[in-house]
Order: structure tokens, then C-alpha cells, then sequence
């Protein structure tokens, strides 16, 4: 029995009930690009919604984070991972919390106590240090040396906007070392490597700054797989671990590089076909493209033709099916469309292999145009950069190249851009990876219900092929993509228009009806995405014109949603098209 299984036995014994991992797309979450956490599917029920399973709920959820991705090659990052979590929505609260975790720690996983330590908030201004759970931690049986007091920055959560839900949250180490483990917890030594993250939804933060108590206090906890099962393994390089060490040596037999040597590059490929097969997979149907999560897929599938071809592995062959192959075989047991998406996921990697095969020939053309005409034997960072940005050349490679040549490059100017380029990357997408407490906004809910009024005009229009294949919402518009074999002309998408807007001034009243998903699924309700779904599920019904699957939030009724109008369509891929469309 893996962790995973473990995991999810312990707390079902603890009554609590496992729910399905979530599409890696979030549905109601403008704010991210990606599921982070697995608590981001939960915000509702979080803010109060009663979930259809109870106040206790189980599950491991798969994860992909990307704003730290330049770091992934080292030993412990990944770009998709999966997070085992617990929740109590109302329910239990510290002491339990702590002491289950603490339980299925020492007992089920077997870990000695000696080797753990704990930090709490220590405290501020207006919300005291929290005694309670270091109260808790010591009674059973941790002493004050290994009890840390830390501030905001470690050990609290929250809000992800000026206001909302909050409080502390105290997290369990693990002394990563051969050494013998110290008698004293030091938070700064790097040994000591945090493994679970109980958060504690204690206090609401008011507009003027205060904290009132909140009066659904909850639970939610976060534990990686990969890093709790390289300490069970007793690795300190994650990739090491039997995780990954089928796909690694895969790696190591097709490239005839070791990984002693060439650790960071076989990693790198490693993490990121694991991360394609998943995102490609996933029933939300991202494409490579320009944008959003598109521009991620096509990121990381890029970076592993640069880095196979820094391994000199051949690419004209189909390395990255094989690799894709040990990926799939791997996690089909836990995720079934990566199962029964397979070829998509093949698709999807040639395809854009054999784009990138011409862009880095481009690159390689540019390359010797710029030191044809060089001034000083030096290639500046202005050249260095474009060539990393617009071709994708790693600095390493651009480096390499020139040393044959006898050329130098700028490496520190280069640095400095680069630095610069990874600044406005991570501010412009700092409000992707929030979390999400605070989307569920009028206005967003408004966006989301026309969605439905948006489909239903399209199926009218256009024909009963029409369907969901993706949509995202913020606070200025909506997005929605949607399967059909040629542009929508100029006169059809008028008469959506028109449609859609005959809806909403009719005032149709929103309804939800909650009931299990073998008794929706008889229903003539429209199921997007139906793997999505767990064992309930809510349907969504605009009068007579639509009836859906959905998580929401909806509005009451259509009348509230002002004009309805399209500002765009465009192709996302073949036979694949999207609109965009704003409420006045």
C-alpha cells in the first residue's frame, strides 16, 4: 500500500469521506491558472456551502505550480506534484488536527518522534501567539526545544485579498539528515524540511483591520507525496525516490548519461513530461498555445526538447512517447483520463516537438547572424536575452556556442535581464496563485451564469455539436471555448447575440437541484467535464433554455445581468473556437 492509500484509509477510518481529485483547471477561480492546492476546489464549502459528503472530507488532489518553475532541477522542486489533504469544515478543529496528524505520522508511517519538530504563530499586534496548539503538541510529548514561535511570514493563513477568512497554522518538520537529530529546532537550518501544513480558518479580517472570530472555523492541511515519500524512502534527492525511478532510468538508458553527472537535465525532463501528461490529460482539453495555461504547456514541452537535446538524445525519434508511456502506466490506477486520453497526450508532444525542432533551427540561423556582425567579440546581453526569449536558447547554450567560436558572452547583463524578465513575469501573475477565497463576487457570478446563456444561444445558432470545452472568468469578462468546424461569421455571432440577451430580459429564474451523479447523469442535464464531478453533484437550471452540470455561483435570475456583448472570436486550434464577451 502506497502513501496515498494509507493516507486515505487513516482518515476514513477518522470518518471523514474521500472526495475525487479535481481537474487540475479551476472552474470557479479566475485568480489561477492552475489548481495549487488542494484546498482551492473546497472554497465554497470552505465560505460555508454545505458539501454534499459532510463537514469531514479526505482526498489526494493533483497540483501544478509554475511560478517557481526555473527552479525545478534541483532536488526537490516539481511542477506537478500531488497533496494529500484533510479537512473539517466546522467540525473538529486544533486538537484533533494536530493529533491526527501526529498519529498517522508516528503510527502509520511509522516516523519517530525524535526526528520532528513543530513551529505556531507567535503572535502580533491584534491576534495572540497560539498557545492552545502548542499546548497540544505538548502533550504529546514535544518539549519547548522542539516547539518553534514564528511570525506572519511562516505561520499564518490568509486572507488572499484586504479581507476574509484567516488565521494561524502550525507546521510539522522532519530532520533530513544522517546526523544525529539536534536537541533544539532551529527553523533556519536546512535539515530541517517542513512535511505537513495544518491551517487553522480561525478569524474573519475586517475592512479596519480587526479580527472577529469566525462562525465556521475550519480545517485544512496540506502534505506533499513527493517529498513524504523520499523521507520514508530515506533519500534526500526526491528524485531518487520509486516515484521517479522508472522515469529516470528510462532517461539514463535512452540518453547514455548518468545522472550522477547530468542530474539537473535529466530532472528537468523527468518533472516535465510528468507535468504534460497530466495537464494535456486533464478533461478540461488545454492545448499548447500563447496564452494562459496553453503557454505553460507549451513551456515545459519546449524546455524538455532543449534539455533532451543538451543530453543528445534523438530527437527525431519517440523518446517522448516512451517517457509519456512510463507516466501514464504509473498513475492511470489513480486518474483515469490520463488513461483514457493517451493519445492526446502523444499528439499533443509530437506535434509541438516537431514546431520547436524548426523554431531551434531558427535560433541556431539567428545565432550566426549575430556574431557575423559583432563589433567587440562579445555578445551583449541584448542579443543573449532574444535569443533565450524569442528562441528558446538556453544562456547555456548560447554560451556553449560561443566558446567555439572563441566569442565571449555577457553573462552578468544577461543575468540582470534575466532577473528582470522573472520580476515582471511573477508580478503579472503574482494574483494567479492566491487561492481563490474571494472570487465567488456578484460580478463573477453573473459571468458564470451567462456562460450558460452563451451555450444554450450557440446551440441554436449553431447546432447541437456545440458544447463546452473550457471557459474562464474574471472580473471584466468571460471566456468561452467550444467545438465547431469553421468561423463563426459575423451575422451568426449577431444573431448569439441577440439571443442571449432575449434570455436575459426575460427574467428566467436560476434554479439548483443537488442529487448523486448516477441520477443526474439520467437526466437530460448537460454534463461538461462529467469527471470532474464527484459522487454529487449540483444542476443548474435557467428556465426551460438550459440545464447543466456546474459548481457555480449563479445569480437568482437572468434579469440581473444587464447587455450581453461579444467583443471577439478567434480559432484556439483546429476545430476549437473561443469567445469573449463583456456585460454592460
Amino acid at each position: 500500500m502506497d502513501v496515498k492509500e494509507k493516507y486515505i484509509e487513516f482518515f476514513i477510518k477518522k470518518n471523514h469521506k474521500q472526495i475525487p481529485s479535481s481537474s487540475l483547471i479551476p472552474e470557479n477561480d479566475p485568480t489561477s491558472l492552475f489548481i495549487t492546492a488542494g484546498m482551492q476546489p473546497l472554497v465554497p464549502f470552505l465560505m460555508g456551502e454545505e458539501h454534499p459528503k459532510g463537514n469531514r472530507l479526505v482526498n489526494y488532489q493533483k497540483c501544478v505550480r509554475t511560478n517557481d518553475l526555473d527552479e525545478v532541477g534541483d532536488k526537490t522542486h516539481h511542477t506537478f506534484f500531488e497533496m494529500l489533504g484533510n479537512w473539517s469544515l466546522g467540525d473538529y478543529f486544533k486538537e484533533e488536527s494536530i493529533k491526527y496528524s501526529f498519529e498517522f505520522l508516528t503510527k502509520e508511517l511509522g516516523i519517530s518522534k525524535d526526528k520532528l519538530a513543530v513551529s505556531v504563530f507567535k503572535g502580533n499586534d491584534t491576534v495572540s501567539a497560539d498557545e492552545f496548539s502548542a499546548d497540544v503538541w505538548r502533550s504529546l510529548g514535544f518539549s519547548d526545544d522542539k516547539i518553534a514561535y514564528l511570525g506572519e511570514e511562516d505561520n499564518w493563513w490568509g486572507p488572499v485579498s484586504n479581507t476574509g477568512p484567516c488565521g494561524p497554522d502550525t507546521e510539522i518538520f522532519y530532520y533530513r539528515s544522517d546526523e544525529k537529530t539536534p536537541a533544539h529546532f532551529d527553523p533556519e537550518d536546512d535539515n530541517w524540511v517542513e512535511i505537513w501544513n495544518n491551517v487553522f480558518m480561525e478569524f474573519n479580517k475586517n475592512v479596519d483591520g480587526t479580527y472577529t472570530p469566525l462562525k465556521q472555523q475550519n480545517v485544512d492541511t496540506g502534505m506533499g507525496v513527493e517529498r513524504i515519500t523520499s523521507i520514508l524512502e530515506d533519500v534526500d534527492d526526491n528524485y531518487l525516490s520509486s516515484i521517479w525511478l522508472e522515469l529516470i532510468n528510462k532517461i539514463v538508458e535512452i540518453s547514455g548519461c548518468s545522472y550522477d553527472e547530468f542530474s539537473k537535465e535529466i530532472r528537468i525532463i523527468a518533472d516535465h513530461i510528468r507535468a504534460v501528461v497530466f495537464i494535456a490529460s486533464d478533461p478540461a482539453g488545454i492545448r499548447p498555445s500563447n496564452s494562459d495555461q496553453g503557454y505553460i504547456l507549451r513551456r515545459l514541452i519546449r524546455r524538455i526538447i532543449r534539455y533532451a537535446k543538451k543530453l543528445n538524445i534523438d530527437i527525431d525519434s519517440d523518446f517522448e512517447k516512451v517517457l509519456a508511456n512510463i507516466v501514464i502506466n504509473q498513475y492511470s490506477k489513480y486518474y483515469g483520463e490520463i488513461k483514457s486520453n493517451e493519445k492526446v497526450v502523444y499528439e499533443v508532444l509530437a506535434n509541438e516537438k516537431n514546431k520547436f525542432s524548426k523554431t531551434l533551427e531558427k535560433g541556431l540561423r539567428e545565432f550566426d547572424k549575430i556574431i557575423s556582425n559583432l563589433d567587440n567579440n562579445i555578445i551583449d546581453s541584448e542579443k543573449a536575452f532574444k535569443l533565450y526569449d524569442t528562441y528558446g536558447f538556453p544562456i547555456e547554450l548560447t554560451v556553449e556556442l560561443a566558446n567555439e567560436k572563441e566569442i565571449n558572452v555577457d553573462l552578468e547583463g544577461f543575468k540582470k535581464k534575466f532577473k528582470e524578465h522573472q520580476e515582471k513575469s511573477r508580478q503579472g501573475v503574482s494574483g494567479k496563485f492566491k487561492g481563490g477565497l474571494s472570487s465567488d463576487s456578484l460580478i463573477n457570478a453573473k459571468y458564470h451564469t451567462a456562460t450558460h446563456l452563451l451555450n444554450a444561444a450557440l446551440k441554436e445558432v449553431l447546432g447541437d455539436h456545440v458544447c463546452q470545452r473550457g471557459s474562464n472568468i474574471n472580473e471584466q469578462r468571460l471566456r468561452f471555448d467550444f467545438p465547431n468546424p469553421e468561423k463563426v461569421t459575423k451575422e451568426q455571432l449577431n444573431e448569439v447575440e441577440k439571443i442571449v440577451n432575449e434570455y436575459i430580459n426575460m427574467g428566467l429564474d436560476v434554479t439548483k437541484k443537488t442529487m448523486s451523479k448516477d441520477d443526474a447523469l439520467k437526466t437530460d442535464a448537460e454534463a461538461a467535464f462529467v469527471e470532474r464531478y464527484g459522487d454529487t453533484v449540483d444542476i443548474y437550471s435557467i428556465g426551460d433554455i438550459s440545464k447543466e452540470f456546474c459548481g457555480g455561483p449563479h445569480v437568482k435570475n437572468t434579469s440581473e445581468l444587464g447587455e450581453f456583448k461579444i467583443k471577439k472570436e478567434e480559432s484556439i486550434g483546429s476545430g476549437l473556437r473561443r469567445i469573449k464577451a463583456v456585460l454592460k
